[in-house]
């Protein structure tokens, strides 16, 4: 009898390991559809490689790039928020003419940076402009930036508008600063939908560039 009973308990364990082992299995795949199931927010940012079709628009786009640099080197520097939003600028730039210049597989990597770049540098500015930001909504943007870099910029780039419209209320002076930023924001929202929409039309790319820049320089404007 007690070899009868050893043997059943060696089966029940054995049945024991089994029945983890596919509740293990089971788990596994849950999660992993409820992975592939996730919110649009929490996936990679799905990135267009369109640009750069021959040597003379990857030219145009690195020459249009230099602009954010130069920004970013002229941009006020009164505290540590401005200094962060300046250097963010430098990084624009920086991380557009890397993208641009590139081939290959490190291309896709490049330009999810490119446009998680964009993104820190409004969300710099965001900063810069209004130290009180709500600590709930600078912290979720700042845990989507990975992923979902377009809407934190949008977010962000919203916020910016309403303050400079609060501002140019308070400083006539700024009137033509933003008139300026309104029509190169119009023009650059326009050239950036083209650019997915003709693929083929070159340079539509280099002319967002110029643009989202001369919209930047005027954004500027509301540091000093």
């Amino acid at each position: 009898m007690g070899a009868e009973d050893a043997s059943k308990a060696r089966f029940i364990e054995g049945l024991r390991g089994v029945q983890a082992e596919s509740d293990g299995l089971i788990q596994g795949l849950q999660f992993g559809q409820l992975w592939q199931q996730r919110p649009a927010c929490f996936r990679p940012v799905h990135c267009s490689l369109t640009c750069d079709k021959h040597w003379g628009e990857t030219i145009a786009n690195v020459i249009t790039s230099i602009p954010f640099i130069v920004l970013g080197l002229q941009a006020p520097r009164k505290n540590w928020n401005s200094k962060l939003y300046a250097n963010s600028l430098i990084g624009v730039g920086i991380a557009s003419t890397l993208y641009h210049t590139s081939r290959g597989e490190i291309r896709k990597y490049l330009r999810w940076a490119d446009y998680t770049m964009i993104a820190t540098t409004t969300l710099c500015l965001s900063r810069a402009l209004r130290e009180e930001n709500p600590k709930f909504l600078m912290t979720a943007s700042t845990l989507l930036l990975p992923f979902q870099p377009m809407m934190v910029s949008a977010v962000h780039m919203g916020m910016m508008e309403v303050s400079f419209a609060k501002r140019v209320s308070v400083k006539p002076d700024l009137r033509m600063a933003h008139s300026l930023h309104t029509m190169s924001g119009l023009l650059g929202g326009a050239l950036f939908f083209a650019d997915d929409c003709f693929p083929d039309t070159p340079y539509l790319h280099a002319a967002w560039h110029l643009a989202a820049a001369i919209g930047v320089g005027t954004c500027n404007k509301l540091l000093e």
